[in-house]
C-alpha cells in the first residue's frame, strides 16, 4: 500500500512537469488566431494541498489499520494452527484449558487429553439428550443440584467385559451382581414380595427377617430350608406357634427334646414325690404331663384336657 501512494505522488510529478510545456504550445495557438491568451490546466493551490493532505490522510489511516490488525492476531493468538487455546487438527478441533460454551455444543465426539480426566461443569445443571432423526428425545440424563436424573426406556450397568450389573425397566429391575450387600442401618424394606435362591447374612452377622405390623411369609414350591451350622435357631411368638403338614410328618431329630412348660396333671397319692412324669395326649392335641405310675395315669388327668 505504500508503495502505491509513493508511485500516485511521482505521477503527480511528472503531471505538474508536463504542465508548462503543454500551456506554452497551447498559448502560441491562441496568440497567432485571436491574440494573447493564457489557461492554465491541472490542480493548483489548495486542491493541489487538499490532495496531499488526503493522500497522507490515507496513509496514516493504512498503518493505524496495520497496528490494529497486527495487534489482534497478537492478542488472539492467532497462529496457522488456529486460534488461542482453540487447535485445528486432522482429527478435529483441540481445546486447551477452560472453556464456556454460552450456546449449545453439537459434536459428534468429545474427550480429554490422553491421562486428562474431563469436567463439566454448569451452574444449574447439565442435560444430555440422545435425539433421533425427527429431533425427538429418546434418551436424557439430567445431573441437577438435587438429583441425578435418567430418562429412558431401559437403564443398564455393565462391568467391562459386558456383564450385566443392573437393570431396570418397567417391567423389572434385575440385580447382576453375584452378591447384593444392603450397608443401611434400618435394613431393606420391600412393600410386596421377594424372589431370591438364597438369603444369607455377612459372616458373624445376623439374619433378621421381620415384618412389623403385618405377617411374614415363606413359601417354596419343593421345600424351605432353615439351618444354623455353628448356632440356635430360636422362633418365637406372642399367641400360637403352629408346625403343620398337610400329606407328610413333622420330625424332631434330636439327642435331647425338652418341653418345659407343660402343665402337670393332678397327682394320685398326695405323698409321691417320683420326678417321673408320663407324657399325655389330649383328644384337641394338647400335651400335658402326668406322673407315672404302675398303670398309666393319663386318663385320671383328664380334667387338664378341659
Amino acid at each position: 500500500m505504500l508503495k502505491i501512494c509513493f508511485l500516485f505522488a511521482q505521477f503527480l510529478e511528472e503531471t505538474e512537469a508536463k504542465m508548462p510545456q503543454e500551456q506554452y504550445a497551447h498559448r502560441s495557438t491562441m496568440q497567432t488566431s485571436e491574440g494573447p491568451q493564457v489557461y492554465k490546466v491541472g490542480i493548483y493551490g489548495w486542491r493541489k494541498r487538499c490532495l496531499y493532505f488526503f493522500v497522507l490522510l490515507l496513509m496514516i489511516l493504512i498503518l493505524v489499520n496495520l497496528a490494529m490488525t497486527i495487534w489482534i492476531l497478537k492478542v488472539m493468538n492467532f497462529t496457522i494452527d488456529g486460534m488461542g487455546n482453540l487447535r485445528i487438527t486432522d482429527k478435529g478441533l483441540k481445546l486447551e484449558g477452560d472453556s464456556e460454551f454460552l450456546k449449545p455444543l453439537y459434536a459428534k465426539e468429545i474427550r480429554s487429553r490422553p491421562g486428562n480426566p474431563l469436567y463439566f461443569q454448569s451452574a444449574r445443571n447439565v442435560t444430555v439428550n440422545i435425539l433421533n432423526e425427527k429431533t425427538k428425545v429418546l434418551t436424557r440424563l439430567v445431573t441437577g443440584p438435587q438429583a441425578v436424573e435418567a430418562h429412558s426406556q431401559k437403564f443398564e450397568v455393565k462391568t467391562l467385559s459386558g456383564k450385566l450389573l443392573f437393570s431396570a425397566d418397567d417391567n423389572e429391575v434385575v440385580v447382576g451382581a453375584e452378591r447384593l450387600r444392603v450397608l443401611g442401618a434400618e435394613g431393606t424394606v420391600f412393600p410386596k414380595s421377594i424372589e431370591t435362591p438364597n438369603v444369607r447374612a455377612d459372616p458373624f452377622k445376623e439374619l433378621r427377617l421381620e415384618s412389623p405390623t403385618r405377617a411374614l411369609v415363606m413359601e417354596a414350591p419343593k421345600g424351605i430350608e432353615i439351618n444354623a451350622e455353628a448356632g440356635s435357631l430360636k422362633a418365637t411368638c406372642r399367641t400360637e406357634l403352629r408346625l403343620e403338614s398337610k400329606d407328610g410328618e413333622i420330625t424332631l431329630n434330636s439327642a435331647k427334646i425338652k418341653l418345659p412348660n407343660l402343665p402337670q396333671g393332678s397327682s394320685s397319692s398326695a405323698g409321691s414325690r417320683q420326678k417321673i412324669y408320663e407324657l399325655c395326649v389330649c383328644p384337641n392335641g394338647r400335651l400335658f404331663l402326668s406322673q407315672a405310675g404302675a398303670s398309666s395315669t393319663c386318663q385320671i388327668n383328664t380334667s387338664v384336657c378341659l
